[in-house]
């Protein structure tokens, strides 16, 4: 498949190195000489300089021969012009614009054929923030996602030394909470994945993860000991647009304290957020998080848009008693440099990885509607529809255990209009079947598009 992507900014440089590492044939547009000249010398990416929405550019670009464009530079309106070009000069089958206005969000209705020419817009202040809320809601997850439509969710925790799940079988989760079905999805051990079986000890340090119907997710966490006893205060630093929609969502059944530089962003803030509150100054301050008793703060939040201030704001947040810190890390180098050394922060959050697995759903084959990249890139779990009859699909009509699933490959539940079933052998897949499906070995992405494709 040929795409073409506008912008080599940190969006555009990881969708494109993603998608030339998945065999497309990519394109990238960019203004600066600098950020092609990196990504041809890492990539086999064919690079053109000029202005994104430019015909002249699009079509030296190959936009015409392209089957999809994903327009993600700074810019909405470059972004929008860029899609209805592509729309209306080359018939561009999918056309995906980056948009941060929440005031173009919010009048959604005109992205259509015939008015502005958006197949599908991703907003990253609205994924980021969504990931955020859940990250707050269960603070020991490494992972929480949600698969058809929230009714599913999928949880990876890790196993601690002396902890419920240490040197148990994974059979010894079902006899533990009987009446709740959950399932281990897939578990990794030491940079290596595990496919689980009923007999299979976790051991310390594992990364488990499992599935359970959203309603179900607390009882199970509450079991596997992952739920902490108060989470209610929270103190995020940073008022950006991210600070203050995740401000907004937790205000109502959480104790919220918001720290930000600008006096006038905060008088805003101030007046906005009646629940919140909002100090102003530097989140890297450590008088202040002492007289504001961060002490007392059981998950601080650093999502300003410096990486160095939300690293170092959260190892002092840490050092003055904070149960757990979150930080925003844009640089992928950064973030490689905080893992590798085990740095003091509980959880950190890749913008770049999570927009990449919103525009994964529209890069598979067959009908897949939602994935998740986990594990920065190395897995991914993901939810297709299974689509035609017992003559032109693979799956339908057949029972689980019939189905023959390539290697590295867990098909974990599936969802049935409005019922949830975690899978079972005896379960028969029927028509328009949402399945989810756990893949370890990305070498096997390909055979699961066949394998959800129709004839």
């Amino acid at each position: 498949m040929r795409i073409v992507v506008l912008g080599a900014g940190q969006v555009g440089s990881s969708v494109a190195s993603l998608l030339v590492n998945e065999g497309m044939d990519v394109t990238v547009i960019d203004l600066e000489e600098e950020k092609l000249r990196a990504l041809q010398e890492k990539f086999d990416i064919r690079t053109v300089r000029g202005h994104a929405s430019l015909p002249s550019i699009l079509t030296t670009a190959g936009l015409a021969d392209a089957k999809m464009l994903i327009a993600a530079t700074s810019s909405d309106e470059v972004n929008m012009i860029a899609c209805q070009i592509a729309y209306h000069l080359f018939g561009t089958p999918t056309r995906i614009a980056r948009i941060r206005a929440l005031d173009y969000i919010e009048n959604a209705q005109f992205f259509s054929d015939d008015k502005i020419s958006v197949n599908v817009f991703i907003n990253p202040e609205s994924l980021l923030t969504d990931y955020f809320h859940a990250s707050v809601l269960f603070p020991s997850a490494l992972e929480v996602m949600d698969f058809a439509g929230g009714k599913l969710k999928l949880v990876g925790v890790r196993v601690v030394a002396g902890g419920p799940l240490a040197h148990q079988k994974v059979s010894s989760l079902r006899e533990h909470i009987p009446h709740i079905d959950a399932r281990v999805a897939a578990i990794y051990r030491q940079d290596g994945s595990i496919m689980p079986e009923g007999h299979t000890i976790l051991e310390p340090d594992d990364e488990v993860f499992f599935l359970s119907q959203a309603e179900d997710i607390t009882s199970v966490m509450a079991e596997l000991g992952r739920v902490e006893k108060d989470n209610r205060k929270i103190t995020i630093a940073g008022g950006g647009h991210i600070g203050e929609k995740l401000a907004r969502k937790l205000q109502n059944k959480h104790r919220v304290k918001l720290i930000e530089r600008d006096t006038k962003r905060c008088e805003y803030l101030a007046s906005a957020l009646k629940s919140v509150v909002v100090l102003n100054g530097s989140a890297t301050d450590r008088t202040l998080l002492v007289e504001e008793d961060v002490s007392g703060c059981h998950i601080f939040c650093a999502i300003t848009n410096n990486d160095e201030i939300n690293i170092m704001s959260c190892l002092t947040a840490k050092s003055c008693g904070a149960l757990k810190t979150i930080a925003l890390i844009n640089n992928s180098d950064y973030h490689r440099l905080l893992v590798q050394n085990n740095i003091n922060i509980d959880k950190l959050i890749s913008p770049q990885q999570i927009t990449v697995s919103r525009l994964l759903s529209y890069v598979r084959g067959g009908d897949v509607v939602r994935v998740h990249s986990l594990r920065n890139g190395a897995a991914e779990a993901l939810e297709a529809i299974a689509h035609g009859d017992k003559n032109s699909s693979r799956l339908i009509g057949k029972r689980l255990e019939d189905i023959p699933l390539p290697h590295g490959v867990n098909l974990s539940a599936l969802v049935r209009d409005e019922q949830v079933m975690i899978a079972h052998r005896h379960l028969v897949v029927e028509p328009e079947d949402h399945l989810i499906f756990f893949v370890v070995d990305k070498a096997s992405i390909t055979a699961v598009e066949r394998l959800v494709q129709t004839y």
